[in-house]
């Protein structure tokens, strides 16, 4: 099957060659991200294969189905980029990778959390400069600390064990209770008690209507003073303008995201030596109690390795007309 890969990294085109055995699927590689303006290059292909910072709107799809597009393979869990009732419609089949590594995006919302409570990133520069004073290094134990988890899908489940192995107290949101949680001690909140509850909140939940912004003012005023919070989750989950009010209010204590709502005009790329037009970004770079990193979180060896082959594994069972296990209906 020929295949366009859209929104190509550097790392990747190694990882799906190397998974695509004997060469059954044709992917063409595309650096150029997947919108209604890029369609024009998914001619002449069966299935397109795309990223978080891809756009597949209505208009997108309908032009893709135009173009006798087929699939529509997500090389990533989440799909709030991709109008589903469009693509249904059009009779496009739209397929994911439900869970290539939760415990990946766990560890990394642990490293933001202790990179901004043991201040090791300015450590590290400071004695890079030969400056050993602790001066402005003081943290705080994590232990007996109330965690609050929103979102308890694989990824929340996978930090709920690792914060309960620090010692600390865990309580969660989410609209289904998970029962082995339960069962550990885990206790389920309303969202408004977990916020004024939690020392910390991690932010594990889908993009949806629902959770769009539903970190806003009237959430950020109903935190303790202090709270740090952190998502690895989706940008948009946090309104970021009204974050800054909430930062410079001192309501926010530590903010750590690893995704943010307009990044698909930044991360990924090389912005070094150009200026960004976005004034909410460079603004959050300006606080000393935010740390950002690129949407890296997924990136290790084994979870890039699951998400490669499980891809192949997608278009394999398309072509096959075998059970599509990870469609999304």
């Amino acid at each position: 099957m020929k295949i366009a890969v859209f929104g190509t990294q550097f790392y990747e085109q190694e990882y799906f060659n190397k998974f695509n055995i004997d060469n059954k699927h044709e992917l063409v590689f595309f650096e150029e991200s997947l919108n209604s303006k890029t369609t024009h290059l998914a001619k002449g292909f069966k299935a397109v294969c795309v990223f978080i910072t891809d756009i597949l709107d209505k208009n997108c799809i309908e032009k893709l189905a135009k173009l006798g597009v087929k699939l529509i393979d997500l090389r990533s869990a989440g799909y709030n980029n991709i109008d589903i009732k469009s693509a249904k419609v059009n009779n496009i089949k739209v397929l994911r990778i439900p869970a290539y590594s939760p415990q990946v995006i766990a560890e990394h919302a642990i490293a933001l959390i202790l990179t901004l409570n043991r201040k090791t990133q300015k450590a590290y520069n400071q004695v890079r400069e030969n400056n050993f004073s602790l001066q402005n290094l003081m943290g705080f134990n994590l232990y007996g600390k109330t965690i609050g988890i929103v979102g308890t899908g694989k990824i929340g489940r996978a930090f709920c064990n690792i914060m309960l192995g620090l010692g600390c107290k865990i309580i969660a949101f989410d609209i289904k209770e998970n029962e082995e949680l339960k069962q550990k001690g885990i206790q389920y909140k309303t969202f408004d008690e977990l916020l004024s509850a939690s020392d910390i909140i991690s932010i594990h939940c889908p993009l949806t209507p629902k959770t769009n912004h539903l970190f806003d003012t009237k959430a950020f005023d109903k935190i303790k003073k202090g709270a740090m919070i952190i998502n690895t989750s989706r940008g948009a989950i946090i309104n970021a303008e009204e974050a800054i009010i909430a930062l410079k209010k001192e309501q926010i204590g530590y903010l750590g995201i690893d995704v943010y709502e307009k990044e698909s005009n930044i991360f990924f790329k090389d912005c070094s030596q150009i200026i960004i037009q976005d004034d909410i970004f460079e603004r959050l770079l300006s606080f000393n109690n935010v740390l950002i990193t690129p949407h890296q979180a997924f990136y290790t060896q084994e979870a890039v390795t699951e998400i490669a082959k499980i891809t192949i594994k997608n278009f394999t069972d398309f072509e096959n007309n075998s059970v599509l296990e990870n469609e999304i209906k």
